[in-house]
């Protein structure tokens, strides 16, 4: 008999039984779709050894003026500067005290240090100087280093962990603390009631901000919307103050070198700067600058043009303000076509730029087509994507649902109470949109689903970032992967960390994942191997594969019915060599399942064909 062929067609379908999404492909992980054919994703390498503290959010590539190429992490314990192969610790400080205490206990390594206004949270960082001497036997040396703060006892002591213990209790000493801003949670946690949360977040007997319910509170992880101030950038914590960095600091670790942007609101969601009108602009922020209470998550405030310093609006500046009125709160915005998209939690509008005297002009274009975070929209070439509560979006000119075909599988599996912690990235050299979120068994980032544009195709899988920025300065995407049990340090040496590092890779780079095995897969739906009414017996396989190096498994799943329980035959290594595989396989409907695991490997599936006869009606 000829040779059968077994046409499959491109990009993922979770909607479908198996059965249904007959010709379909079903399940995959690392692999993508290019030319209508599944391959193995390319692989990535660390761009340093270096470790970065706590989860990285943001994300932010960019050249100076004298073509230095820089990028910045924004973490949920700090503010990180990379060039040229080094990073720098460029978190902001809030302040500085006066400690005027140390209290050591015989053999332990916990400190105590009394300053009197220290207004730190458990999990900052302090940076302890001009130690008089000796405490307890812990050197001088000893105690001026950087610490995580362990507990706070009250709000005049907090306790650190020293590199060494102490040989004797002591209460003695006095010092400099430089305190960095609060430090955030690394997972978004919804809680109820006592312990949902920091101590202190609120006043006693008066609803806490955030509040999702009767009683339940959302804590959302800590985020940062960074962009370029010319060669410099600005950078804001979500829910809190506008900072700017000056690349003529350099990247050595200096508490002083961001700083507060002067007169700007103090509680912000989400921040960018405009086109080429250069305003500064801060979503969901104070209507009273200065005054955290007065935050309204549907407010806008921009600053003065080309001021970033200048926010209250006269006659003679363009700084002004809007509300919108469509919405709970302003999820995020993006740069789009000389104009800016703003998402609430329903809706979106756009920004246009006027000039005086109404400075900007707002538009709604869309209701019930909300973003769900302030990483979830990014704009590829004119055209805005972006992850909805339970849909995925595009504007070209014009809202439109995309058709998914993993949309079911997507939003079933998503940590509903982490959308917050979507992070939407370009892989512009292969046509792809793709949002990392966590699953609904994770407080992490652990999956991820890509839209390939080109070809309109969707696929899956477990690769996890919590940040992306696509190529361009580099020329790799840069991509950021937290382990919250990875104990690797840091680039500085921080005494008493308690959460975990993020390393970032440079991605596209090679086919292994950072010098290890990248295990890849893409399996098919059944696929009626007669005309579905009797059995075909398969004597031989003629596999086909572009771009091979090393084995590729050929696994070939059989059942008689759509309900019954599949028969596996193989897997079957096929080698660049192997022109046939001889088979005995028997049944009504087939799947396939092409994978690898070895260092190295490489393919791209082409068409596989078979030799099939009929079998009969028996065993049906």
């Amino acid at each position: 008999m000829p040779l059968k062929k077994l046409q499959i067609a491109p990009g993922i379908d979770k909607q479908n039984t198996e059965y249904g999404a007959e010709g379909r492909w079903v399940d995959a992980d690392n692999v993508r779709f290019r030319y209508g054919q599944p391959e193995k994703i390319g692989g990535w390498t660390k761009i340093t050894s270096d470790a970065l503290l706590g989860a990285t959010r943001a994300v932010l590539t960019w050249s100076s003026l004298n073509g230095t190429n820089y990028a910045m992490y924004g973490t949920n314990k700090k503010l990180y500067a990379y060039s040229d192969g080094s990073y720098g610790d460029i978190t902001p400080s809030r302040g500085t005290g006066s400690i005027t205490q140390f209290e050591t206990t015989n053999a332990s390594t916990t400190v105590i240090v009394t300053d009197a206004a220290h207004g730190a949270l458990v999990g900052d960082h302090v940076t302890i100087s001009s130690v008089s001497g000796a405490v307890g036997g812990i050197t001088q040396a000893n105690l001026q280093n950087e610490f995580e703060i362990q507990t706070v006892p009250s709000d005049s002591t907090y306790t650190i962990v020293a590199p060494a213990a102490a040989t004797s209790a002591a209460t003695t000493g006095t010092g400099t603390a430089t305190y960095q801003i609060n430090s955030g949670s690394a997972t978004s946690i919804y809680g109820y009631g006592w312990g949902a949360g920091v101590w202190n977040a609120s006043t006693w007997d008066t609803t806490r901000a955030g509040l999702t319910g009767a009683e339940g509170v959302l804590l959302q992880s800590a985020k940062w919307a960074l962009d370029t101030w010319g060669e410099d950038v600005l950078a804001l914590r979500f829910d809190g103050g506008l900072f700017y960095w000056d690349t003529s600091a350099g990247l050595s670790s200096n508490l002083a070198a961001t700083t507060n942007v002067s007169n700007a609101p103090t509680k912000t969601r989400f921040m960018l700067v405009s086109g080429d009108d250069r305003h500064v602009i801060c979503f969901g922020t104070e209507t009273t600058i200065g005054t955290t209470s007065t935050q309204d998550n549907m407010f806008i405030r921009w600053s003065d043009q080309e001021d970033t310093n200048t926010w209250v609006a006269t006659a003679t500046n363009t700084a002004g303000s809007q509300r919108l009125t469509d919405g709970n709160k302003i999820q995020t915005a993006v740069r789009s076509r000389g104009a800016i998209l703003v998402y609430t939690d329903s809706a979106l509008y756009q920004m246009q730029f006027v000039g005086p005297p109404f400075t900007f002009a707002f538009k709604q274009l869309g209701s019930n087509c909300g973003a769900v975070g302030i990483h979830s929209a990014i704009d590829i070439s004119g055209i805005v994507f972006w992850m909805g509560t339970d849909s995925f979006f595009q504007f070209d000119g014009a809202v439109k649902k995309l058709p998914c075909s993993v949309q079911d599988y997507v939003f079933d599996d998503i940590n509903n109470n982490a959308l917050g912690d979507v992070f939407c990235a370009a892989n512009t050299d292969f046509n792809e949109v793709i949002w990392f979120y966590p699953s609904s068994n994770s407080l992490q980032i652990d999956r991820h689903v890509t839209y390939n544009y080109a070809e309109n195709l969707w696929y899956i899988g477990t690769l996890a970032r919590s940040s992306w920025a696509d190529r361009g300065v580099y020329s790799n995407p840069y991509a950021a992967e937290f382990d919250s049990d990875d104990t690797t340090d840091t680039i500085t040496t921080i005494y008493g960390n308690k959460e975990g590092r993020t390393f970032v890779y440079a991605h596209e780079e090679g086919v292994n994942a950072a010098g290890s095995a990248i295990t890849s897969y893409i399996e098919s739906g059944d696929i009626d191997i007669g005309d579905g009414d009797q059995f075909i017996s398969v004597s031989r396989f003629i596999p086909d594969f572009k771009n091979q190096v090393g084995n590729v498994d050929l696994t070939i799943k059989t059942r008689p019915y759509p309900t019954a329980s599949q028969t596996s035959h193989g897997p079957y290594a096929i080698t660049t060599s192997i022109t046939k595989q001889d088979t005995r396989i028997r049944g009504r409907q087939l799947a396939l399942r092409v994978s690898s695991d070895a260092v190295d490997d490489k393919w791209r599936y082409g068409t596989l064909r078979f030799d099939g006869k009929p079998d009969g009606l028996r065993g049906g």
